[in-house]
């Protein structure tokens, strides 16, 4: 992990390497799978498209409605990881207001919808660090911290959802998903449980400067795992929103689809979207279509998937570019003045 210094221009190559000539062609690439994958399957392209032609507009502007009000529930959340973490205990640091963390994270989702390697979460982290005038190893503890929190709530939900719908389904391959969701979850808890316990200690065979920048990551991460209900809860809320998402999409189709399904559904796409491709392209589309297969018809499915990424990867790209845009307009007028 290397320190970055709050630069003027430092964000330039952060630019250059988001919106890079490799970024367009790996996310060409991207496309070119998902039309691959799409006519693999052997689909009714002419009913699927009836089937979205005809969704209801209004339950359509509910998901979407709940979609983004996820974000400001997020930003709360993260803002009170910042406090824990102690952001605003440093000399001449400054903590942003709600509205700009959760700004951030739609410009981080933004990024990874247009960026390889989930780039955005070191984006947000960076950016967060300009605005507080902190250290980015500190800011991106923060992220971390975020994500463990989410790995946690999503394993939590996954097994209340499968076991629900275990009680009147055949689970048909579904354990996958809590597999899935549980190496995710045990992963960062061991490299939690590491840090806490081993990471500072570890630290002090590095080179100076590393263990300085080692000690602001520690910090970040291990300190904003603090008022954990309060954290939780908020997370909580932010995903049971992203569920509430998918189950007016499944409305706006009038589809018929069991909460249980909708709800693992809806997490799967959580789990999916960690694949680096930009926005999870080529995991998330063909993912849900065939978990909502198990109660649907092939081109029922399809048509949710394709509403659904409408929601969570089209609308990103619209409304996250534009956030993206008036960050980058306030940003050079704070360097300017």
């Amino acid at each position: 992990m290397t320190n970055l210094p709050n630069h003027p221009n430092q964000s330039t190559p952060l630019r250059r390497r988001i919106f890079s000539i490799r970024s367009l062609i790996a996310l060409t690439l991207s496309v070119m799978f998902i039309i691959f994958l799409a006519t693999s399957f052997d689909l009714d392209w002419a009913r699927t498209w009836n089937n979205v032609k005809t969704m209801d507009l209004s339950q359509y502007t509910v998901a979407l409605a709940l979609y983004y009000l996820s974000f400001l529930f997020r930003g709360i959340r993260w803002r009170v990881l910042a406090v824990n973490a102690g952001l605003l205990n440093s000399p001449g640091t400054s903590l942003p207001g709600i509205p700009k963390f959760s700004q951030l994270i739609l410009v981080g989702w933004f990024v990874n919808s247009v960026a390889w390697l989930r780039l955005g979460d070191a984006y947000r982290a960076y950016a967060l660090s300009e605005e507080s005038s902190n250290k980015f190893a500190f800011t991106l503890g923060t992220v971390v911290a975020e994500r463990a929190v989410d790995m946690v709530t999503i394993l939590s939900l996954t097994i209340v959802g499968v076991a629900v719908y275990s009680l009147t389904q055949d689970l048909n391959g579904l354990l996958y998903i809590i597999f899935a969701s549980s190496v995710m979850s045990v992963a960062i808890g061991l490299l939690l449980l590491v840090m806490r316990g081993y990471g500072r200690r570890l630290a002090q065979f590095l080179p100076g400067r590393v263990q300085y920048t080692y000690n602001l990551f520690h910090q970040g991460t291990i300190g904003s795992l603090r008022q954990i209900p309060t954290v939780f809860a908020l997370g909580l809320i932010g995903w049971l929103l992203e569920v509430g998402r998918l189950f007016f999409v499944v409305q706006a189709l009038g589809s018929d689809v069991g909460f249980p399904l909708i709800l693992i559904t809806a997490l799967g796409h959580a789990i999916l979207s960690t694949v680096p491709t930009p926005g999870g392209i080529g995991a998330v589309e063909p993912g849900i279509t065939s978990l909502l297969m198990i109660d649907l018809t092939r081109e029922g499915a399809a048509s949710i998937a394709i509403v659904d990424r409408s929601v969570t990867y089209l609308s990103v790209l619209l409304l996250g570019g534009l956030a993206f845009l008036v960050l980058q307009a306030s940003q050079s007028r704070r360097r300017k003045s």
